[in-house]
């Protein structure tokens, strides 16, 4: 049994199988994920898991060079951007788009983690970095 660190099997293989440049995206309880997008269903009920805990778990195991997520989140959920900010380490890089061209770019993500945040506009795309 592993001890420590990422505990979920789904999310330890994701993260293994995770290459430079792939994207991963940490989505709230309701952002549509189109089919055929693989996905990771954590939301057991509103609020829980967040998206920042499992971010957090996740920044534990994961190189990541950049972040995208809505230009709306900032307007709409401060406070939960200002939250985003302080768990994000100083060298990843974030980017801004619309909330439609992140929806948009789904397809092409490695996986979807669904969390059981109900924040708005709480949706992160992790680009994932070299690790070296």
């Amino acid at each position: 049994m592993k001890s420590s660190g990422l505990l979920h099997p789904d999310l330890c293989a994701l993260v293994a199988a995770a290459g430079h440049t792939q994207r991963i995206v940490l989505a709230d309880a309701g952002l549509p994920i189109p089919p055929g997008t693989p996905r990771i269903e954590l939301g057991v009920v509103a609020g829980l898991p967040g998206l920042l805990e499992v971010l957090r778990a996740l920044l534990g195991e994961l190189a990541v060079e950049g972040v995208t997520l809505a230009e709306e989140t900032q307007a709409n959920s401060p406070e939960w951007y200002a939250r985003l900010q302080a768990v994000l380490p100083t060298d990843v890089a974030m980017h801004e788009v619309s909330h439609e061209a992140l929806k948009a770019d789904l397809p092409g993500a490695l996986a979807v983690i669904r969390t059981g945040e109900v924040t708005p506009y709480a949706n992160v795309v992790l680009h994932c970095g070299a690790g070296f």
